[in-house]
């Protein structure tokens, strides 16, 4: 059977082509509204299944490792309970080929991890025990294929299947099948995203994938990207006067500007060698950042300089010192400090006057500090109980609680402007307690601020800088946070 024609097909969003698998009666179409980067396929054909297959797709070519995430859904009540969608991965544009899916059904949401090992063979399947996920992503690592699906603020439900060989270049990208060959099905699909993970020769914190900045509206989930670099940048701040987002790149901030989008350079004086600890004050005016301390070594000290830029001026004459947290009424800064072999969490005023308090004596590591609005209470991070969980406090170091205690480990509490949520950065048991390394596959999770049952937000190909300071908008809605990729290369 000859291939379908895609010399017409146009480049639109992060696919580079469609066409029609097999011999469909009915063309099906791909749009994508770059507005709203929202992407709505159409598609007829008999099904998926057995031996071939008819479908509609929208796809590209890559090489190597990937991980493709999608939140998803038909449009209208469907004629065929059997109709599907999701995400494929083919060695060929031929109706026989080999492929990995990730399946789920428009009827009753059966979901599986369908596959055909080699072109011409019987279908076959690993179904979830998830059923109707609205989130479907599909990766493969080598000859291993990985289908994750969720109900959207839940965690991923997994499946795998081994040694399926289907060369380095495979076409890939996100199908639509009506499973009824007089009709045509739609779907829309958000948030869409192919991630190129790190290799494993990749040396961590001298190597560096690309970085995007998003923004996360906390209601619905939707997220926009709004810049892409292939370097390292980390850490947004979100301005009082929601004008710009603040992040650090290669030891120096940047301001973007949410009308422009173009960034433009901080100056930070003589202070050099900035890390991605960096917070403004309540009121916008000043900034407190966390840089390199020529006459320590070069470990971490606390400097505070106004808001548009300037000379700093030192805080924490002692080091290292990691800054979280400002008061609201901007007379005290909070950060994490190792003193004699433990990191602990200390306050201290803000024009530097005075010494530091130490607020937290647990063995191990107590960071991401940050104050309620209101001043009542500082949460924080701790991995005094095992895994690594989100504690909060009163100002004076008293009334120490934990507030998370769920399996995962819990980073970076956000507390919102209107003193009502945290939202906070999580990492599996894969990772160490104490660690939060680049390049891991997080969750955002949202929580009340009295506590609660925590909510995914956004599943996250990040970690370190993803979130790591204060990001929320002024008006509570949103947050803005970074995810990370390594180049999606051009594939002939």
């Amino acid at each position: 059977m000859s291939l379908p024609d895609l010399s017409s097909s146009p480049l639109v969003g992060v696919f580079e082509n469609h066409a029609d698998i097999g011999p469909v009666r009915n063309p099906g179409s791909h749009a994508y509204d770059a507005e709203t980067q929202t992407y709505r396929i159409t598609g007829a054909g008999t099904n998926m299944w057995l031996a071939h297959d008819e479908f509609h797709f929208a796809y590209r070519r890559l090489k190597g490792d990937f991980i493709a995430t999608a939140r998803c859904r038909f449009e209208g009540l469907g004629v065929d309970l059997h109709r599907k969608l999701g995400w494929i991965i083919r060695e060929s544009l031929t109706p026989e080929s080999a492929h990995v899916a990730a399946a789920v059904h428009g009827g009753d949401g059966l979901t599986s991890l369908q596959f055909r090992r080699a072109a011409g063979e019987q279908t076959e399947e690993v179904r979830s025990a998830l059923v109707g996920p609205d989130v479907i992503q599909l990766e493969r690592i080598g000859t291993t294929f990985t289908l994750s699906v969720a109900h959207f603020g839940e965690p991923f439900v997994t499946e795998s299947v081994s040694d399926i060989t289907m060369g380095d270049a495979v076409y890939v990208g996100l199908f639509v099948t009506s499973h009824n060959a007089d009709v045509v099905e739609s779907a829309v699909f958000t948030d869409v995203r192919i991630t190129i993970p790190a290799p494993d020769a990749l040396v961590r914190y001298r190597e560096y994938l690309g970085s995007c900045l998003e923004i996360l509206d906390v209601t619905s989930g939707r997220r926009q990207a709004l810049y892409t670099e292939p370097g390292c940048f980390e850490a947004p701040n979100w301005t009082p006067d929601d004008g710009a987002l603040i992040y650090n790149r290669a030891g120096q901030l940047y301001r973007f500007p949410l009308n422009t989008r173009v960034p433009e350079r901080i100056d930070t004086g003589d202070a050099t060698g900035l890390n991605n600890d960096h917070v403004l004050s309540f009121d916008g005016s000043r900034m407190g950042i966390s840089h390199r301390g020529e006459d320590q070594g070069g470990k971490s000290v606390v400097s505070v300089l106004p808001v548009e830029g300037g000379q700093p001026v030192r805080i924490t004459p002692k080091a290292p010192s990691y800054l979280h947290g400002w008061s609201p009424d901007g007379r005290t800064l909070l950060y994490t400090g190792e003193r004699n072999g433990n990191f602990d969490i200390y306050s201290i005023a803000a024009d530097g006057v005075g010494n530091e308090t130490r607020l937290t004596t647990a063995d191990g590591l107590d960071d991401g500090s940050e104050y309620t609005p209101d001043g009542r209470w500082i949460y924080f991070n701790s991995e005094r109980t095992g895994l690594m969980q989100i504690w909060r406090m009163r100002p004076d170091g008293g009334g120490q609680e934990q507030m998370t205690n769920d399996g995962a480990n819990d980073w970076f509490p956000h507390v919102s402007p209107n003193g009502k949520w945290i939202a906070f950065l999580s990492f599996g048991q894969e990772v160490a307690p104490g660690q939060h390394p680049y390049y891991q596959r997080v969750y955002l999770r949202l929580m009340p601020v009295d506590g609660g049952a925590p909510t995914v937000i956004a599943y996250v190909y990040g970690g370190q800088g993803t979130i790591n300071v204060p990001s929320w908008s002024p008006d509570s809605k949103r947050l803005a946070f970074v995810s990370n990729s390594g180049p999606l290369p051009h594939v002939d």
